[in-house]
């Protein structure tokens, strides 16, 4: 369902007089004008009530006016494709899938960003500022067209309670790859015995339908050594036998997962939320999804909140860190924008460390500073200890090693992931009795033929 939120309902949204912000470096003094702003809704009510306030405040210090829509995820996905296909364009676009950034940014489908990035480059991390870089195949070379305002990283998510009924504490769970994610089954067996027959060990997500299975293979991949299947200079290494030890590894350890009953049958054909509706009827003893939006739901249930234990990866199994994915929530300028220079005004506006961190903070914490120095300023919500899973989620994004999503080094991965190739090998693994070997050469074969036809100039 699609929002309309006007300038006048602005005026009497809650703590709307709180916290505003006058006289900005980068809000100019012209006449009033209007841009218009599509918004993903968020996950809580608190981070649309956030970005509500960041426009009202917007508002009073430059004069101009913000008209925008605050449109679920999934719609915003099909919304923005129609617009950019129709070239009927808002003046920002907060994506629903950036999948649609890095290939809009190749076909030369978006303003270059750079200068708005400008206002505060050294304030960010390189993950974060990479997430924005994306490669433009009109003009040969890359640029920021992405403004990427709200990090996320996945971690895991299990249940304390459950933990504590099969007899273990959260000490116990092991700190290395694959004995954590063994570790789980024991947990699933022993509640089983005690009577509760519907309950698994966890959902790494397999199914070809949703997004969150893209991102759980990459990080099992870089956990077994093949981080590399993909690189910032926009190339595919299928041919690096490393690279395919890993696929190899990582189909074989999903699918004997799920073929063992680790994980419930459904899971084949689960979407992005399925998982967290699983879990939230305690379906799951661990769950691995991004952001912290599975605790969030539960904020005013503080109970059930703390009872959930946020974990950031485990080691490799050679005791060394394993990088995450550092995704974004981010926002785009569209080719034929109709007032250009208010959309990068407001964007300025948006990214200075005040106003990012008030947005940030007031959402709740589900979206990650893009800049360290918000947490270091404010420790006391980013890193206190009463908060359980936002402290481990801060921890694992702004003080873990992480990695830019693929696709922004080449959106050719942005096709291999559209077509699902690496989830469809491990469903071809289980259902079709494909080898593990067979099911990577397949994916790997599909993703060469891909990459080919996104060639990338190198300087």
């Amino acid at each position: 369902m699609e929002r309309l939120t006007r300038r006048s309902l602005l005026k009497s949204s809650a703590g709307l007089a709180a916290g505003t912000l006058l006289a900005r470096p980068f809000v100019a003094n012209a006449a009033a004008t209007t841009a218009t702003v599509w918004w993903v809704q968020g996950f809580a009510h608190e981070e649309d009530t956030a970005f509500q306030n960041m426009v009202a405040n917007y508002e009073k210090a430059s004069g101009n006016t913000i008209e925008y829509s605050i449109v679920p995820f999934a719609a915003m996905r099909q919304k923005e494709v129609a617009a950019v296909t129709s070239g009927v364009v808002p003046d920002i676009i907060d994506l629903g899938d950036p999948f649609f950034a890095v290939l809009s940014a190749w076909n030369d489908k978006l303003e270059d960003l750079s200068d708005v990035i400008e206002t505060q480059k050294p304030l960010f991390m390189p993950t974060a500022l990479q997430n924005g870089y994306a490669y433009n195949n009109v003009a040969k070379k890359r640029g920021y067209y992405m403004i990427p305002n709200r990090m996320t990283v996945t971690p895991f998510h299990v249940w304390k309670s459950l933990l504590d009924k099969a007899g273990y504490k959260p000490a116990d769970i092991p700190k290395t790859w694959d004995a954590f994610l063994d570790f789980f089954p024991q947990v699933a067996e022993k509640l089983r015995a005690q009577g509760r027959r519907n309950v698994y060990a966890c959902s790494i997500m397999i199914s070809a339908v949703g997004f969150d299975a893209i991102g759980h293979f990459d990080h099992f991949m870089i956990a077994y050594g093949g981080k590399d299947l993909f690189t910032p200079d926009g190339k595919v290494h299928t041919d690096d036998p490393k690279v395919r030890e890993a696929a190899i590894k990582t189909v074989t350890r999903l699918a004997t997962a799920f073929k063992k009953g680790f994980m419930p049958q459904a899971i084949q054909n689960w979407n992005d939320n399925d998982d967290n509706n699983a879990f939230h009827s305690k379906l799951l003893v661990m769950d691995f999804d991004g952001s912290i939006s599975t605790e969030v739901a539960l904020w005013n249930n503080k109970e059930e909140y703390n009872d959930i234990l946020t974990l950031g990866l485990p080691l490799g199994n050679d005791g060394k860190p394993v990088a995450g994915i550092m995704g974004t929530q981010a926002m785009v300028v569209p080719k034929g924008a109709p007032n250009i220079t208010v959309a990068k005004e407001f964007l300025k506006y948006s990214l200075e460390p005040k106003v990012l961190a008030a947005l940030l903070k007031s959402g709740l914490g589900r979206r990650l500073p893009p800049m360290k120095s918000i947490v270091e300023n404010d420790k006391a919500f980013w890193l206190d200890p009463k908060n359980e899973p936002l402290q481990a989620y801060t921890r694992q994004g702004i003080y873990g090693p992480t990695i830019s999503p693929y696709e922004v080094y080449n959106p050719a991965r942005a096709q291999v992931s559209t077509e699902r190739l690496f989830p469809l090998a491990i469903l071809d693994v289980i259902n079709k009795g494909v080898a593990p070997e067979a099911a990577v050469d397949k994916a790997f074969k599909r993703t060469e033929e891909i990459f080919a036809k996104y060639p990338i100039a190198q300087s």
